[in-house]
């Protein structure tokens, strides 16, 4: 379940409603200086996600944040940190999301950093089992 990685704002009082479309505050544990950008699954309740610049002036931020637009499917400027702009443990909102997609974009990449790293439901998440 995915649900325990984000949640949902209200919208704000007199805003339009029935489009379908939330903004979530999504947890990441942001891995800097890694070979590229992927999600590597779980990290407790934040989603791991990797990326490949150094967390110099601001570029591993900008890294996680394109990374996760394109997870889910909207524009860059649409996600915007929180907290944790120091931090390997970050909040981002993210406006104008789905939540079925969203919570679909996240399981699957949850589940292909599984397989890809050899952990799977059936073994328990353990490789080698």
């Amino acid at each position: 379940m995915t649900d325990d990685l984000f949640e949902v704002e209200e919208p704000p009082p007199g805003a339009a409603a029935g489009d379908g479309r939330h903004t979530i505050v999504l947890r990441l544990h942001v891995q800097p200086g890694a070979g590229r950008a992927a999600v590597a699954g779980r990290h407790g309740d934040a989603l791991h996600v990797r990326v490949a610049p150094p967390p110099a002036d601001g570029r591993a931020n900008s890294a996680a944040a394109a990374l996760v637009a394109d997870l889910l499917d909207v524009a860059p400027s649409a996600v915007e940190f929180v907290s944790g702009h120091k931090s390997r443990a970050k909040r981002v909102r993210v406006a104008g999301v789905a939540l079925e997609v969203a919570r679909a974009a996240i399981a699957g990449a949850i589940d292909r950093s599984q397989v890809a790293s050899g952990r799977t439901r059936a073994s328990g998440g353990r490789p080698g089992r």
